[in-house]
């Protein structure tokens, strides 16, 4: 089985978060250009941001490259404070670069009682895989898996950025480690993001098929 894949619309990930406990004055939103003018538009404080990118050949042969040179984590151990799961369910890697959104911003989101605080509590002790295991079986049991309409391949994947202690995270349900990326400030943490973003971009600069969103502040 698998999910139907999450659109990568701002509104309808914020509608999303939003039935799920994230209190209404965090919003996801369009980061329209990467470059400081438009950047510096951005609502602030930006909690984490999201990269939708297309599954290109070149795209996956560096993220193998990535994981082996940047992933110093044997699926177990993880940098302190750092929440990473598994996708193990097709086609959730919208949802579960959500969750990592939210799940490594808990000292700002003051999460309302419901399924993801309830997961979040429950799976925070867990290894990388464990978590994985425990949304897929809280999903089944919710029956919120549908099967995608035949002859309808994804070509995207979602990745989230955070920041903790200092450094920015790149955290993938299909790496076995968050991906360390360097420094980073909750103040310079879009700015940082954008940059690795734009890494992502050079790898296939003909293909245009990306989006950037961010987990930001509405007030």
């Amino acid at each position: 089985m698998a999910w139907i894949p999450l659109e990568s619309n701002p509104e309808v990930m914020t509608k999303f978060l939003h039935k799920l406990g994230v209190p209404e004055q965090w919003n996801m939103i369009d980061i329209y250009g990467l470059e400081p003018d438009l950047l510096a538009v951005v609502p602030r404080p930006v909690l984490a941001v999201i990269l939708l990118y297309p599954e290109s050949v070149k795209t996956e042969v560096q993220n193998k490259e990535d994981e082996e040179t940047k992933s110093k984590d044997n699926g177990k151990d993880r940098p302190d404070g750092v929440y990473h799961m598994k996708q193990i369910i097709s086609n959730a890697c919208g949802t579960v670069a959500l969750i990592h959104s939210v799940a490594n911003n808990m000292e700002e989101i003051n999460l309302k009682e419901g399924f993801l605080k309830s997961f979040l509590d429950d799976s925070k002790d867990l290894s990388f895989a464990e978590r994985g295991e425990l949304l897929d079986i809280l999903i089944l049991n919710l029956m919120l898996v549908q099967a995608p309409e035949e002859d309808t391949p994804v070509y995207y994947h979602f990745v989230a950025f955070v920041q903790k202690n200092g450094t920015l995270y790149e955290l993938d349900g299909r790496k076995l480690a968050p991906v360390d990326h360097g420094p980073t400030t909750r103040e310079t943490l879009l700015e940082d993001s954008v940059r690795v973003c734009k890494e992502y971009m050079a790898r296939d600069p003909s293909e245009m098929r990306f989006t950037v969103v961010a987990l930001a502040a509405s007030y």
